[in-house]
């Protein structure tokens, strides 16, 4: 089996070391037929991988293509100056200190190819470099720009935000003056930051980010994943103990499942590789730099649901990304904790269904945002969790309830306790900490793996969640009182879930009714079949 390039970032080093390459030079070959180009993925998610082979490809480096689709297609004859600006090596801490480092780095790059710089800043080294290199070679030059972001990102929330995006904003307009110079230019990053020149500046500026023809030019396709990995596969699953087939599909739910057209989905590579290495499910990318100032933005704000539930996001939600001004849906969207999974057409423009795109995602923003809430060390809350599927199976009362007080045993800062005579004041605080229970169970729950659809709207009214596994769906109601005994309130749960018949639509399968109570700080559970009778 070919060697599997964790952390191989370089496509010569992956070509000439016999590493795994999954073809996609295809899509490459439609993407040179393009002039300026911007590409938004996720971090980790194969962007300078793509990068490095364009820089090959365009070098004519043809070796390093044998057996690939391009392979015959592309005039080796042809081969171009390539000028290759990594952000992640140019150092930006501040305004002079990366004037100092580009400018060395231009420096470096005209060395290469026996060019004298004269020009003393950085944005006038890189016009003199372009308009050099063509001269000297002949032929138009290729830019290539990864992270181009990455100073931006880096500088949220600090003092030197203003002027490094001001370094940039002059740095990269070089590439309209430059334009007739130019043969291809090719940018990626995380996001599509506003108030940067390049993007107003640029009218031939493409942003394929969403664009279907490219949907799948980073990360493995279902088909690619079968046909490149078949070896790796067949090994897991005896590994595992498992059969081919259920090992495609748990793979499948945990790390596929990416997509930016609502078409074609993808598996994220930083997870599939390190899964096929480790023979073992767990989450590879999430581990590996989640920020937490997201997941407090996300309990700080109360949106918990919006990785909870699918969410409607216009096209325009997508077109920039204001550093000073964070909006939560692109922010989640571009660094990958949302994902398209539907887009359709409403009048003339587009609108998009946004999700969480894997379990790998769900399962560690449960687990994070649980923590949060809960003031509890993830690696207990999940052990807890596990235990609570089988209690609600097993019509285990007692046990539920136990793992509620435990899980809740961080909570009660988060509550407001009134003491107000005011009754109209007393109830919108009973309703406020009902609604907080409510996403901490609507968390725990999605992290135990069900399927949950919160407050589902029903012919009778709305339910307050159902939690939906293979055969079996469970109809949830939660009543909140700061005063209200315990036995009173799970009598009010189950009565509604009877009343307004929320378990209709679920007779399919076996129904489990669950009523949740929480009188102040204490909880219990009622658990009982839909087919049991009810006496009150």
């Amino acid at each position: 089996m070919k060697k599997l390039p964790i952390g191989v970032q370089s496509f010569e080093s992956l070509r000439s070391e016999g590493f795994l390459y999954v073809d996609k030079t295809k899509d490459i070959l439609q993407l040179t037929s393009l002039h300026i180009v911007f590409l938004s993925r996720p971090r980790r998610f194969g962007k300078s991988l793509l990068v490095s082979t364009l820089g090959e490809l365009y070098k004519g480096n043809k070796s390093l293509f044998e057996g690939l689709y391009i392979y015959d297609k592309w005039d080796w004859t042809q081969q171009y100056p390539v000028i290759r600006l990594d952000w992640a090596g140019i150092k930006h801490r501040s305004n002079e200190e990366m004037e100092r480092s580009m400018f060395s780095f231009l420096q470096r790059q005209a060395n290469l190819y026996a060019i004298s710089l004269v020009s003393e800043h950085a944005s006038d080294c890189f016009s003199e470099l372009i308009e050099s290199l063509h001269r000297k070679e002949g032929k138009k030059v290729v830019v290539l720009i990864d992270e181009y972001d990455k100073p931006i990102l880096d500088a949220i929330g600090k003092t030197e935000a203003a002027e490094i995006r001001e370094f940039l904003q002059e740095f990269y307009v070089v590439l309209k003056a430059t334009d007739d110079h130019l043969k291809f230019v090719f940018m990626t990053g995380v996001t599509k930051v506003a108030k940067v020149s390049i993007f107003s500046a640029l009218n031939s500026l493409e942003d394929i980010s969403l664009s279907e023809p490219f949907s799948s030019i980073c990360g493995y396709t279902q088909e690619e994943l079968e046909r490149d990995f078949s070896e790796y596969i067949d090994n897991t699953a005896v590994h595992l103990e498992m059969t081919r087939e259920d090992l495609l599909a748990n793979i499948r739910k945990w790390y596929d499942g990416y997509s930016w057209d609502g078409k074609t989905s993808v598996y994220n590579p930083f997870s599939t590789l390190p899964f096929f290495k480790r023979q073992e499910f767990s989450n590879y990318w999430f581990e590996t730099g989640t920020p937490t100032f997201l997941i407090n933005r996300l309990k700080k704000h109360g949106l918990a649901k919006t990785v909870l539930e699918p969410i409607i996001a216009a096209s325009s939600a997508f077109d920039s990304y204001d550093p000073e001004a964070l909006d939560d849906v692109p922010l989640l969207f571009q660094t990958g904790y949302l994902t398209v999974k539907n887009k359709q057409r409403v009048g003339i423009s587009s609108q998009y269904t946004l999700e969480v795109p894997n379990m790998e995602v769900k399962e560690s923003l449960m687990e994070h945002l649980l923590s949060a809430y809960t003031n509890y060390p993830r690696s207990t809350m999940s052990v807890l969790g596990r235990q609570m599927l089988q209690q609600i199976l097993d019509f285990d009362e007692e046990g539920f309830t136990n793992n509620m007080r435990l899980m809740l045993a961080g909570v009660s800062y988060t509550l407001k306790a009134s003491k107000e005579r005011n009754k109209a004041k007393a109830e919108a605080e009973n309703l406020e900490n009902e609604a907080r229970y409510h996403i901490i169970f609507q968390l725990w729950m999605t992290m135990l793996g069900f399927n949950i659809q919160s407050e589902k709207i029903t012919n009778r009214g709305r339910m307050d969640a159902v939690l939906l596994q293979d055969g079996v769906a469970v109809v949830v109601e939660l009543k909140y009182h700061a005063k209200k005994k315990l036995k009173t309130l799970l009598k009010q749960a189950i009565a509604q879930i009877y009343d307004k018949r929320y378990y209709e639509q679920f007779l399919d399968r076996k129904v489990i009714l669950l009523g949740i109570a929480f009188s102040g700080k204490d909880v219990g559970c009622k658990i009982e079949c839909r087919n049991v009778g009810i006496n009150f």
